[in-house]
């Protein structure tokens, strides 16, 4: 049931009635507004997914992504709303929410002294709820809301409340990206409006390009990966061409009740729409995860969510979703669903054959019946349940690490076999970091190296006398390669 709205909730009315903007905090908030340069621009898929996110996920018939100018309101993205572009800045609902840092939930406008005199209140549309957080620069200036609003009093949970503050901050990202590119793109007109010489300006343009490339991959995959406690965490990504973003992804989060989620997928095709694709598959992934405890659920979640996007395309793609739960008796509780991904391996030591040395099993992890996802309206995707005891390991790829040629012009590839067979060859209780290391010297030391993208993504749980010897709170460890070969 819907946590109802705490005393203190509700006297956090009383308290908004005093705040007024300060006029220096203004003028600093005002600069930050033009500085994103996103005023009366037109109308962005981006936002207007999460617009229609948040109406999906609160169950609202209007929800909308608001920029709060000098005397306005004006709406960004509008699920519900036709035909309104902006409202005046009266008090109540958004002149509000950015006085806070944390969001703002009305359970019944009617009841709150301020909201109750709102044109969204009063007029034909009649708001009764409304709930918002601030859209937060990484500098403290809130430039405006992610809204959800109810013609009908309710109450949210705190964990909605903390989903819509998420959809505010893909938001602001959102913009982070755009600015980057406003950036570039201002950067190659000032540069192409300038009298240089053909060869220095080709190679402004080459080096604005690989820049841009480089900056866009990064914000589609996790800086860092998590503290995991009792798991050790490995990631690794390589981009074919540093020209091209590439359209692999991975991430490891938390989930509600000590659980964590993660992902690895592969979009087909590169460049900006793949990155697209990607940034809404990372997205939806993350925010379907916070309510369903089922790993197939969250891939047909995606699934709809991809065909339903009028700038997919054709676009799909591949990928694993697992749920990890730790175990009392140590280890994690793995539960993987795959949509037309390749087989995970999951590494374990093996008793070794008389005179023989330690070796290591290795068995293919790939549910049956895993179709490819944002392909097909109904697609169906199959899951797994594994234990990952100490001593053992998982590994999750892209197919550009299979797909690699083991020999200049024999057009024979690595293959599930090859993968295998090196695999098997790890040492006994191989650690996440250990895993991903030997992997890319692997790939290193091929002739021809990788010739698509690659990304892997290892967790281990030490054995007994490697957690006994290890001297950090935690074993998480991350070998993350960005294109050309950079390390973050």
């Amino acid at each position: 049931m819907p946590e109802q709205a705490s005393a203190s909730e509700e006297g956090a009315t009383d308290k908004r009635l005093h705040l007024v903007p300060d006029e220096v905090v203004e003028v600093g908030r005002m600069e930050a507004v033009r500085r994103y340069d996103i005023l009366d621009t037109p109308p962005d898929g981006a936002f207007d997914r999460v617009a229609a996110l948040a109406a999906r996920l609160f169950d609202v018939p209007v929800a909308t992504v608001t920029i709060v100018d000098e005397d306005r309101i004006w709406f960004k993205a509008a699920h519900g709303l036709d035909g309104v572009s902006e409202i005046g800045r009266d008090p109540g609902l958004c002149g509000s929410a950015i006085l806070r840092d944390d969001a703002l939930v009305i359970p019944d406008t009617l009841l709150d002294d301020v909201a109750c005199g709102n044109p969204l209140v009063t007029g034909p549309l009649g708001v009764r709820f409304y709930a918002a957080a601030p859209i937060t620069t990484t500098d403290g200036h809130k430039l405006g809301t992610v809204n959800v609003l109810d013609t009908k009093p309710r109450s949210i949970t705190s964990e909605q409340t903390a989903t819509l503050t998420d959809l505010a901050a893909i938001v602001m990202d959102e913009m982070e990206l755009r600015l980057s590119a406003l950036r570039t793109v201002r950067q190659e007109q000032r540069a192409a409006e300038a009298e240089r010489a053909a060869r220095e300006q080709a190679e402004r343009d080459k080096a604005a390009i690989v820049s841009f490339a480089s900056t866009l991959q990064r914000t589609l995959l996790p800086p860092a990966l998590p503290t995991v406690p009792g798991l050790e965490l490995a990631c690794h990504y390589h981009t074919a061409s540093v020209h091209d973003v590439g359209g692999d992804f991975y991430d490891v989060f938390p989930l509600p009740a000590g659980k964590w989620g993660l992902f690895l997928g592969d979009v087909c095709g590169k460049g900006a729409e793949a990155a697209t694709i990607t940034s809404l598959a990372r997205y939806t992934l993350r925010a379907s995860a916070q309510h369903t405890d089922d790993p197939v659920a969250v891939l047909e979640a995606l699934n709809s969510a991809l065909l339903a996007d009028v700038w997919a395309g054709s676009r799909f793609c591949t990928a694993f979703f697992a749920t990890l739960t730790p175990d009392a008796a140590g280890g994690f509780t793995v539960e993987l669903a795959t949509g037309g991904h390749p087989p995970a391996y999951h590494l374990s030591p093996a008793p070794p054959e008389a005179g023989a040395a330690t070796h290591t099993r290795v068995e293919a992890v790939h549910p049956k019946g895993g179709m490819l996802i944002g392909a097909f309206p109904g697609a169906r995707f199959a899951s797994t349940t594994l234990h990952l005891a100490p001593g053992q390991a998982l590994l999750l790829y892209t197919d550009g690490l299979t797909e690699a040629y083991t020999g200049t012009g024999t057009g024979t590839m690595l293959g599930d076999e090859g993968l295998t067979a090196f695999l098997t060859a790890r040492p006994a209780s191989c650690g996440a970091t250990q895993l991903v290391q030997d992997t890319v010297g692997l790939l290193d030391a091929l002739p021809e190296g990788a010739s698509d993208d690659v990304a892997l993504l290892a967790l281990s749980v030490p054995a007994p006398d490697q957690a006994a010897a290890a001297t950090g709170a935690g074993f998480t460890a991350h070998t993350t390669a960005a294109p050309a070969g950079e390390e973050y």
